[in-house]
């Protein structure tokens, strides 16, 4: 079955990126795998830190960033269970596969001296939480098997969410996915529908009536910043 099967990045506007790296290496033991002008956006930098081969945490800076007043209840939460606008990041949390790993990183971020709460056992996983620069509200957690729908939709919570059974049925079991190709035309765009609203005036629907091929052409920067020797 074709689907996606992890977060390949996870990007978080940051005004300070160094101290992020800095957080992020030193408390975590995540390393920077990228730093580079960000492809398409004036003024813009990308950081990568690596969780595997194929998951990151990314940043973001740009100078406007820093203009931006970051706000408890609005932009950011400021605990993992307290509210932020709708489509902010709640909460962040890593994985780790045992819970021996677990407190070993309890440690680790005790040692940099930083205060930790847990391990809280949630059943369906368990976390430890602390924050991050920022405000970031950040949780470790493990799971020591997969997730199981039938013990954990709770059906009081369903009719709650105003999800009926064949909604709910649907949910469960998404349309599978297989390889089609990619020739579907682009629709028109529906604004009943989310868009990206951060785009320039005018350039959202530029881009989106380019054929994709002249897009991919024109939009895609593909040489890393520094030449490697193999």
């Amino acid at each position: 079955m074709i689907r996606c099967n992890g977060v390949h990045h996870l990007a978080v506007s940051t005004a300070d990126i160094k101290a992020q790296i800095e957080f992020m290496s030193d408390v975590l033991g995540m390393e920077l795998v990228a730093l580079y002008w960000m492809h398409g956006v004036e003024g813009a930098w990308h950081g990568f830190m690596k969780l595997d081969d194929h998951s990151y945490l990314a940043f973001v800076q740009t100078p406007a960033i820093a203009k931006i007043e970051r706000q408890l209840g609005v932009s950011h939460s400021g605990s993992p269970g307290a509210p932020s606008a709708g489509g902010t990041m709640q909460h962040l949390a890593f994985n780790v596969d045992t819970f021996e790993e677990l407190l070993a990183y309890r440690d680790r971020i005790r040692s940099r001296g930083l205060t930790v709460i847990g391990p809280i056992h949630h059943g369906l996983c368990d976390s430890i939480y602390f924050a991050g620069p920022e405000d970031l509200s950040l949780e470790i957690a493990t799971s020591e098997r997969a997730i199981d729908g039938r013990a954990w939709i709770d059906p009081e919570v369903v009719a709650l969410a105003n999800i009926s059974p064949a909604e709910l049925a649907r949910f469960r079991g998404p349309e599978p996915l297989s390889l089609s190709g990619g020739k579907l035309a682009q629709p028109a765009i529906d604004r009943s529908k989310p868009i990206m609203r951060g785009w320039p005036p005018g350039v959202y629907e530029h881009l989106s009536s380019l054929p994709d091929a002249e897009l991919t052409e024109r939009m895609s920067e593909t040489e890393p910043p520094v030449k490697v020797e193999e």
